[in-house]
């Protein structure tokens, strides 16, 4: 009998993203043949072949005749962008890290934030606002709202010496995200914390990730004037 859950090759799609961002499956890791998964699964070879043609269309897999199919050791660069640890981006350029956690605590969120997120108007999330600093200057404000409901192990942090961002990455596994990007004018506050004049413009962040259908953070991470994101093609 189907599995009501994978019913289609979107849901199997899904299934397969959130074993490869879980590490269940790692970079270059063999996984099971077409018609395991679909024993699995309990779906038809055709809709798991479906899938995985998907994500190896995507660069994600790498399927090779007779040889199985792999999670690609160097997925091919598409217009999608990876969330970055971002003491590693720093420390990549050559310059000297620095951290300091602003805020942590457990607060209803405004509603703007329960709404994209999905959970109930007066439900608590953990709060965290922190700063990133290169050379000691002023790099990114972190702005966060974690959802303990989903990362559980999450509210025993402190985040007082290695990051939300960082640490999320590491056990905070998501299947998909959304990301916005926007110019915004800084607040007295923002100013005050990135070392710049009020108003000035600052280049935002909106980050959005998902484990399936619940929400596992949510973040703004503000760059002060001048900030280029780049990325190779």
């Amino acid at each position: 009998m189907n599995n009501p859950s994978f019913r289609n090759w979107q849901s199997v799609q899904e299934e397969v993203l959130r074993r490869i961002h879980a590490r269940v499956w790692k970079p270059g890791d063999l996984i099971p043949n077409e018609a395991d998964l679909a024993l699995e699964f309990g779906c038809a070879r055709t809709t798991v072949n479906r899938a995985l043609r998907s994500l190896a269309e995507s660069g994600l897999l790498d399927r090779r005749r007779k040889a199985g199919t792999r999670v690609a050791a160097q997925p091919i660069a598409k217009a999608t962008l990876d969330i970055t640890v971002i003491r590693m981006e720093i420390e990549g350029r050559g310059q000297k890290y620095g951290y300091q956690r602003i805020e942590r605590r457990e607060a209803v969120p405004p509603l703007a934030i329960s709404g994209s997120m999905k959970t109930h108007a007066t439900r608590s999330l953990l709060h965290v606002r922190a700063l990133h600093m290169a050379d000691d200057t002023p790099y990114a404000f972190e702005d966060r709202w974690i959802n303990p409901e989903v990362v559980r192990n999450g509210l025993a942090e402190s985040y007082e010496v290695v990051s939300a961002n960082e640490w999320l990455l590491k056990h905070a596994p998501y299947t998909h995200g959304e990301i916005a990007f926007s110019a915004i004018s800084a607040t007295s506050e923002e100013a005050k914390v990135l070392c710049c004049h009020q108003n000035s413009a600052l280049f935002a962040i909106d980050r959005l990730t998902w484990d399936g259908a619940s929400a596992v953070t949510k973040v703004r991470l503000l760059f002060g004037p001048g900030h280029q994101l780049r990325t190779n093609l």
